[in-house]
Formats: structure tokens, C-alpha cells, sequence
């Protein structure tokens, strides 16, 4: 059975699914080519530093473990 098509108001109106801290979160590239958000960048670092593990950082967090104990 073949898929059905989308409108293009469809996609206009469709919205990605976001987390509840980062609800009403929008980012654009202006024709300048700046980057636009509704929300500060401290704001987004902040849900990134708590929800998201960074891989390069991982040794780090292991010695102070250690050196906790």
C-alpha cells in the first residue's frame, strides 16, 4: 500500500517532539546565517550539562570518584 503524502501546510504545522524543560524551544538560521533560538544558550547548556554524557570528559569523572573515596 503506497504511503500518503503530506500537505505542505502539514509540515509547516507538524512540531518535533521536545523535552518538557525545553518546551517552546525554536532554532533558525536568519538570512545572514546567524543562528536564532527562544532560548538563551545558558539555558540549553544547562538541560545539555545535566541530561547528556560527554564522552571526552568520562576519564575525568572516574579519577574524582577516586580520589573521593
Amino acid at each position: 500500500m503506497p504511503r500518503k503524502k503530506k500537505n505542505d501546510t502539514e509540515k509547516e504545522t507538524s512540531k518535533p517532539r521536545v523535552h518538557k524543560e525545553l518546551e517552546g524551544f525554536d532554532i533558525r538560521i536568519n538570512a545572514f546565517g546567524e543562528i536564532v533560538s527562544t532560548l538563551d544558550i545558558e539555558k540549553i547548556n544547562e538541560f545539555l550539562d545535566k541530561h547528556v554524557d560527554d564522552k571526552k570528559l568520562r576519564h575525568l569523572k572516574s579519577k574524582s570518584k577516586k580520589s573521593e573515596k
